[in-house]
């Protein structure tokens, strides 16, 4: 079980440490203080196996989920549409 199940409703942010894209997204979510689980690939194995599943058998982060949708490596114009339109009871400053 991924610390990110349970959370279809929710953000969840895949991520692994020194990934600069990765760092960026996770600034974007801070500043709009938008409310996310974050799961760390390289120490959540069956997170890495949904990215996998999800990015064509690679490790590709960011990879986020909004209310169970995925998207991989998605700008912050994506995740905010999908935010607006998937999760819209989600508290933001987005």
């Amino acid at each position: 079980m991924t610390e990110a199940e349970g959370h279809d409703n929710g953000v969840v942010l895949y991520w692994r440490p020194g990934c600069p894209y990765c760092m960026r997204l996770r600034l974007y979510l801070f500043v709009t203080r938008l409310r996310h689980t974050k799961v760390n690939i390289w120490r959540d194995p069956d997170g890495a196996a949904f990215v996998r599943s999800v990015a064509d058998g690679n490790e590709t982060v960011p990879t986020v989920t909004v209310a169970g949708r995925a998207m991989v490596n998605p700008s912050r114009r994506q995740l905010r549409d999908a935010v607006r339109t998937h999760a819209p009871h989600l508290p933001w400053s987005g």
